[in-house]
Protein backbone atom coordinates (compact mmCIF):
# COMPACT_ATOMS: atom_id res chain seq x y z
CA UNK A 1 0.00 0.00 0.00
CA UNK A 2 1.20 3.50 -1.09
CA UNK A 3 2.42 5.63 1.78
CA UNK A 4 1.46 9.42 1.03
CA UNK A 5 3.06 12.20 2.30
CA UNK A 6 1.27 13.51 5.69
CA UNK A 7 -0.98 16.75 5.53
CA UNK A 8 0.50 17.88 8.69
CA UNK A 9 4.18 17.69 7.72
CA UNK A 10 3.68 20.29 4.87
CA UNK A 11 5.80 23.34 5.24
CA UNK A 12 4.38 26.29 4.88
CA UNK A 13 1.76 27.18 2.26
CA UNK A 14 -0.59 27.83 4.89
CA UNK A 15 -3.29 29.58 2.70
CA UNK A 16 -3.75 26.08 0.23
CA UNK A 17 -3.73 24.11 3.45
CA UNK A 18 -6.56 26.38 4.95
CA UNK A 19 -8.71 26.49 1.55
CA UNK A 20 -8.33 22.64 1.55
CA UNK A 21 -9.31 21.94 5.16
CA UNK A 22 -12.12 24.94 4.61
CA UNK A 23 -13.82 22.37 1.51
CA UNK A 24 -13.07 19.03 3.33
CA UNK A 25 -16.06 20.32 5.94
CA UNK A 26 -18.16 22.11 3.19
CA UNK A 27 -17.69 20.29 0.15
CA UNK A 28 -20.39 23.16 -0.85
CA UNK A 29 -18.09 26.14 -0.96
CA UNK A 30 -17.08 24.68 -4.59
CA UNK A 31 -13.78 23.36 -4.62
CA UNK A 32 -10.19 25.35 -5.14
CA UNK A 33 -8.58 26.85 -7.90
CA UNK A 34 -4.74 26.86 -6.91
CA UNK A 35 -2.67 29.54 -8.93
CA UNK A 36 1.87 29.48 -8.47
CA UNK A 37 4.77 28.31 -9.51
CA UNK A 38 5.14 24.49 -10.03
CA UNK A 39 6.92 22.06 -7.46
CA UNK A 40 5.56 24.00 -4.27
CA UNK A 41 3.51 20.95 -3.41
CA UNK A 42 -0.17 21.48 -4.76
CA UNK A 43 -0.84 18.28 -5.76
CA UNK A 44 1.09 16.71 -3.00
CA UNK A 45 -1.88 18.59 -0.28
CA UNK A 46 -4.72 17.49 -1.85
CA UNK A 47 -3.62 13.56 -1.93
CA UNK A 48 -2.68 13.90 1.48
CA UNK A 49 -6.33 15.35 2.39
CA UNK A 50 -6.97 12.37 0.57
CA UNK A 51 -5.39 10.18 2.45
CA UNK A 52 -5.79 11.79 5.70
CA UNK A 53 -9.56 11.73 5.74
CA UNK A 54 -11.67 8.72 7.05
CA UNK A 55 -12.90 6.18 5.32
CA UNK A 56 -16.15 6.31 3.22
CA UNK A 57 -18.69 3.75 2.55
CA UNK A 58 -18.39 1.81 -0.50
CA UNK A 59 -21.81 1.76 -1.97
CA UNK A 60 -21.15 6.05 -2.21
CA UNK A 61 -18.06 6.26 -3.63
CA UNK A 62 -15.79 5.46 -6.81
CA UNK A 63 -16.99 3.54 -9.54
CA UNK A 64 -20.54 3.91 -10.13
CA UNK A 65 -21.48 0.76 -12.60
CA UNK A 66 -24.47 -0.33 -10.33
CA UNK A 67 -23.06 -3.03 -8.70
CA UNK A 68 -23.62 -3.57 -5.06
CA UNK A 69 -20.74 -3.29 -2.69
CA UNK A 70 -19.92 -2.94 1.09
CA UNK A 71 -17.60 -2.20 3.83
CA UNK A 72 -15.70 1.41 3.41
CA UNK A 73 -13.05 2.42 1.35
CA UNK A 74 -10.46 5.33 1.24
CA UNK A 75 -11.49 8.79 -0.20
CA UNK A 76 -11.26 8.74 -4.03
CA UNK A 77 -8.65 10.81 -5.25
CA UNK A 78 -8.43 10.78 -8.76
CA UNK A 79 -5.98 13.07 -11.41
CA UNK A 80 -7.16 14.22 -14.51
CA UNK A 81 -4.30 14.32 -17.47
CA UNK A 82 -4.34 17.66 -19.78
CA UNK A 83 -5.15 14.81 -22.77
CA UNK A 84 -7.85 13.29 -21.11
CA UNK A 85 -10.83 13.07 -24.18
CA UNK A 86 -14.81 13.24 -23.20
CA UNK A 87 -15.76 9.86 -22.90
CA UNK A 88 -12.39 9.16 -20.62
CA UNK A 89 -13.84 12.21 -18.44
CA UNK A 90 -17.75 11.23 -17.90
CA UNK A 91 -17.47 7.60 -19.42
CA UNK A 92 -18.89 5.96 -22.12
CA UNK A 93 -19.97 2.81 -24.07
CA UNK A 94 -18.15 -0.52 -22.46
CA UNK A 95 -16.86 -1.05 -26.48
CA UNK A 96 -15.20 -4.73 -24.99
CA UNK A 97 -19.01 -6.04 -23.56
CA UNK A 98 -20.83 -4.12 -26.35
CA UNK A 99 -18.75 -6.49 -29.62
CA UNK A 100 -18.26 -9.57 -27.13
CA UNK A 101 -21.89 -9.79 -25.51
CA UNK A 102 -24.17 -7.58 -27.94
CA UNK A 103 -24.84 -5.54 -24.21
CA UNK A 104 -25.14 -2.24 -24.38
CA UNK A 105 -23.04 -1.26 -20.56
CA UNK A 106 -21.55 1.79 -19.69
CA UNK A 107 -17.99 2.35 -18.89
CA UNK A 108 -17.44 4.67 -15.83
CA UNK A 109 -15.05 7.64 -16.73
CA UNK A 110 -12.83 10.15 -14.39
CA UNK A 111 -16.07 11.64 -12.91
CA UNK A 112 -17.09 8.18 -11.47
CA UNK A 113 -14.22 7.13 -9.83
CA UNK A 114 -13.69 10.57 -8.35
CA UNK A 115 -17.42 10.51 -6.43
CA UNK A 116 -16.84 10.51 -3.08
CA UNK A 117 -13.70 12.22 -3.01
CA UNK A 118 -11.05 15.10 -4.96
CA UNK A 119 -10.68 15.85 -8.60
CA UNK A 120 -7.29 17.06 -8.78
CA UNK A 121 -6.61 19.03 -12.70
CA UNK A 122 -3.10 19.91 -12.90
CA UNK A 123 -2.65 22.91 -15.22
CA UNK A 124 -6.42 23.24 -15.60
CA UNK A 125 -5.91 26.68 -17.95
CA UNK A 126 -4.25 24.41 -20.51
CA UNK A 127 -7.76 21.96 -20.87
CA UNK A 128 -9.96 22.29 -23.53
CA UNK A 129 -12.47 24.80 -22.08
CA UNK A 130 -15.44 22.23 -23.10
CA UNK A 131 -13.75 20.16 -20.60
CA UNK A 132 -13.72 22.46 -17.67
CA UNK A 133 -17.08 23.71 -18.78
CA UNK A 134 -18.76 19.79 -18.29
CA UNK A 135 -16.24 19.85 -14.92
CA UNK A 136 -17.69 22.47 -13.35
CA UNK A 137 -21.23 21.78 -14.34
CA UNK A 138 -21.13 18.10 -12.40
CA UNK A 139 -18.91 19.85 -9.53
CA UNK A 140 -21.82 22.08 -8.97
CA UNK A 141 -24.67 19.32 -9.30
CA UNK A 142 -23.53 16.41 -8.36
CA UNK A 143 -24.66 13.87 -11.07
CA UNK A 144 -23.32 13.27 -14.05
CA UNK A 145 -25.52 12.69 -17.11
CA UNK A 146 -24.80 10.75 -20.19
CA UNK A 147 -26.64 10.50 -22.98
CA UNK A 148 -24.80 8.63 -26.07
CA UNK A 149 -24.77 5.45 -28.44
CA UNK A 150 -28.12 4.63 -27.25
CA UNK A 151 -27.17 5.10 -23.41
CA UNK A 152 -28.94 6.98 -21.01
CA UNK A 153 -27.26 6.93 -17.78
CA UNK A 154 -27.08 9.00 -14.41
CA UNK A 155 -24.83 8.71 -11.68
CA UNK A 156 -23.68 10.53 -8.40
CA UNK A 157 -20.05 12.52 -8.76
CA UNK A 158 -20.01 14.31 -5.66
CA UNK A 159 -16.46 15.28 -5.17
CA UNK A 160 -13.76 18.72 -4.27
CA UNK A 161 -12.44 20.10 -7.29
CA UNK A 162 -8.97 21.01 -7.16
CA UNK A 163 -7.55 23.17 -10.34
CA UNK A 164 -3.94 23.97 -10.29
CA UNK A 165 -2.07 26.90 -12.54
CA UNK A 166 0.25 29.07 -13.82
CA UNK A 167 -1.27 32.36 -15.18
CA UNK A 168 2.15 32.59 -17.00
CA UNK A 169 1.17 30.03 -19.15
CA UNK A 170 -2.99 31.26 -20.08
CA UNK A 171 -5.66 32.63 -18.24
CA UNK A 172 -8.49 30.90 -17.24
CA UNK A 173 -11.84 32.23 -18.50
CA UNK A 174 -13.28 34.64 -15.77
CA UNK A 175 -16.81 32.91 -16.57
CA UNK A 176 -15.16 29.87 -15.19
CA UNK A 177 -13.03 31.36 -12.64
CA UNK A 178 -15.99 32.42 -10.89
CA UNK A 179 -17.50 29.24 -10.77
CA UNK A 180 -14.59 28.14 -8.19
CA UNK A 181 -15.17 28.86 -4.98
CA UNK A 182 -11.86 29.35 -3.78
CA UNK A 183 -8.86 31.04 -5.04
CA UNK A 184 -5.44 30.67 -3.31
CA UNK A 185 -1.84 31.80 -4.32
CA UNK A 186 1.55 29.99 -3.65
CA UNK A 187 4.97 30.82 -4.36
CA UNK A 188 8.16 29.16 -3.98
CA UNK A 189 9.60 29.57 -0.62
CA UNK A 190 12.58 32.06 0.28
CA UNK A 191 12.91 31.53 3.32
CA UNK A 192 15.84 29.68 4.17
CA UNK A 193 15.11 27.92 7.41
CA UNK A 194 11.94 26.91 5.31
CA UNK A 195 13.55 25.85 2.58
CA UNK A 196 16.38 23.54 4.49
CA UNK A 197 12.95 21.96 6.34
CA UNK A 198 11.19 21.46 3.63
CA UNK A 199 14.37 19.73 1.98
CA UNK A 200 14.47 17.79 5.35
CA UNK A 201 11.35 16.20 5.52
CA UNK A 202 11.30 15.26 1.61
CA UNK A 203 14.72 13.26 2.18
CA UNK A 204 12.97 11.45 5.23
CA UNK A 205 9.74 10.69 3.45
CA UNK A 206 12.11 9.25 0.47
CA UNK A 207 14.11 7.44 2.83
CA UNK A 208 11.23 5.37 4.79
CA UNK A 209 8.09 6.79 3.94
CA UNK A 210 6.23 4.55 6.73
CA UNK A 211 8.74 5.68 9.55
CA UNK A 212 7.87 9.57 8.40
CA UNK A 213 4.12 9.08 8.49
CA UNK A 214 4.44 7.42 11.78
CA UNK A 215 6.69 10.50 13.25
CA UNK A 216 3.46 12.25 12.24
CA UNK A 217 0.69 10.40 13.20
CA UNK A 218 -0.23 12.12 16.57
CA UNK A 219 -0.47 15.20 14.21
CA UNK A 220 -2.66 13.71 11.58
CA UNK A 221 -5.24 12.48 14.20
CA UNK A 222 -5.56 15.81 15.76
CA UNK A 223 -6.06 17.46 12.37
CA UNK A 224 -8.48 14.27 11.37
CA UNK A 225 -10.66 15.46 14.77
CA UNK A 226 -10.68 19.00 14.10
CA UNK A 227 -12.30 17.98 10.41
CA UNK A 228 -14.57 15.61 12.13
CA UNK A 229 -15.94 18.28 15.06
CA UNK A 230 -16.14 21.27 12.41
CA UNK A 231 -18.36 18.79 10.14
CA UNK A 232 -20.58 18.18 13.03
CA UNK A 233 -20.79 21.38 14.55
CA UNK A 234 -21.24 22.70 11.08
CA UNK A 235 -24.94 22.37 10.93
CA UNK A 236 -25.99 24.29 13.73
CA UNK A 237 -23.57 27.91 13.08
CA UNK A 238 -25.36 30.71 12.19
CA UNK A 239 -24.53 34.21 10.45
CA UNK A 240 -26.50 36.98 12.09
CA UNK A 241 -27.62 40.00 9.71
CA UNK A 242 -24.79 42.05 10.78
CA UNK A 243 -22.18 39.45 9.75
CA UNK A 244 -24.06 39.17 6.53
CA UNK A 245 -24.29 42.84 6.12
CA UNK A 246 -20.71 42.98 6.27
CA UNK A 247 -19.78 40.23 3.86
CA UNK A 248 -22.66 42.01 1.36
CA UNK A 249 -20.94 45.17 2.32
CA UNK A 250 -17.27 44.03 1.37
CA UNK A 251 -18.52 42.61 -1.61
CA UNK A 252 -20.05 45.64 -3.27
CA UNK A 253 -16.94 47.86 -2.28
CA UNK A 254 -14.78 45.37 -4.29
CA UNK A 255 -16.88 45.17 -7.40
CA UNK A 256 -17.33 41.31 -6.88
CA UNK A 257 -19.80 40.51 -9.72
CA UNK A 258 -23.00 38.25 -9.09
CA UNK A 259 -24.08 36.75 -5.60
CA UNK A 260 -21.58 34.03 -5.86
CA UNK A 261 -18.77 35.52 -3.69
CA UNK A 262 -21.47 36.57 -0.62
CA UNK A 263 -22.43 32.80 -1.22
CA UNK A 264 -19.28 31.29 -0.75
CA UNK A 265 -17.71 33.80 1.77
CA UNK A 266 -20.89 32.78 3.71
CA UNK A 267 -20.37 29.02 3.62
CA UNK A 268 -16.30 29.43 3.82
CA UNK A 269 -16.65 31.54 6.63
CA UNK A 270 -19.18 29.28 8.33
CA UNK A 271 -16.76 26.76 7.72
CA UNK A 272 -14.07 28.43 9.35
CA UNK A 273 -15.59 29.13 12.65
CA UNK A 274 -16.75 25.47 12.79
CA UNK A 275 -12.59 24.66 11.98
CA UNK A 276 -11.94 27.36 14.65
CA UNK A 277 -14.33 25.91 17.13
CA UNK A 278 -15.75 28.99 17.45
CA UNK A 279 -19.63 29.45 18.62
CA UNK A 280 -20.85 31.79 16.01
CA UNK A 281 -19.24 32.65 13.05
CA UNK A 282 -17.95 36.52 12.94
CA UNK A 283 -16.05 39.34 10.96
CA UNK A 284 -12.87 38.06 11.74
CA UNK A 285 -13.72 35.24 9.70
CA UNK A 286 -15.67 37.12 6.99
CA UNK A 287 -12.17 38.90 6.68
CA UNK A 288 -9.87 35.92 6.97
CA UNK A 289 -11.72 33.71 4.35
CA UNK A 290 -11.99 36.97 2.03
CA UNK A 291 -8.80 36.81 -0.40
CA UNK A 292 -9.54 33.24 -0.85
CA UNK A 293 -13.06 33.36 -1.66
CA UNK A 294 -12.92 36.98 -4.11
CA UNK A 295 -9.57 37.56 -5.57
CA UNK A 296 -10.76 35.83 -8.59
CA UNK A 297 -14.13 37.11 -8.68
CA UNK A 298 -12.72 40.81 -9.02
CA UNK A 299 -13.29 43.01 -12.69
CA UNK A 300 -9.38 44.43 -13.36
CA UNK A 301 -9.72 48.22 -13.25
CA UNK A 302 -7.98 50.00 -15.87
CA UNK A 303 -7.57 52.95 -13.41
CA UNK A 304 -6.18 50.63 -10.15
CA UNK A 305 -3.41 48.47 -11.33
CA UNK A 306 -2.86 46.75 -7.76
CA UNK A 307 -3.95 43.19 -7.33
CA UNK A 308 -7.09 41.58 -6.39
CA UNK A 309 -5.39 40.52 -2.79
CA UNK A 310 -4.56 44.23 -2.24
CA UNK A 311 -8.09 45.68 -3.38
CA UNK A 312 -9.90 43.08 -0.91
CA UNK A 313 -7.28 44.14 2.17
CA UNK A 314 -7.91 47.68 1.34
CA UNK A 315 -11.54 46.76 1.03
CA UNK A 316 -11.14 45.44 4.88
CA UNK A 317 -9.47 48.42 6.18
CA UNK A 318 -11.57 51.07 4.96
CA UNK A 319 -14.48 48.50 6.48
CA UNK A 320 -12.98 48.18 9.97
CA UNK A 321 -12.33 52.08 10.11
Amino acid sequence: MRVSFPFSAIVGQDEMKLSLLVTAVDARIGGVMVFGDRGTGKSTAVRALAALLPPIPAASAGYQDGSPRKGNVAVPFVDLPLGATEDRVVGALDLERALGSGIKAFEPGLLARANGGFLYIDEVNLLEDHIVDLLLDVAASGENVVEREGLSVRHPARFVLVGSGNPEEGELRPQLLDRFGLSVEVRTPQDLNQRVEILKRCDAFERSPEDFAATWRRAERKTLKRIARAREALPALALSEDVLAYAARLCIAVGADGLRGELTLMRAARALAALDDAPVVTAQHIARIAPMALRHRLRRNVLDETGSTVRIERALQELAA
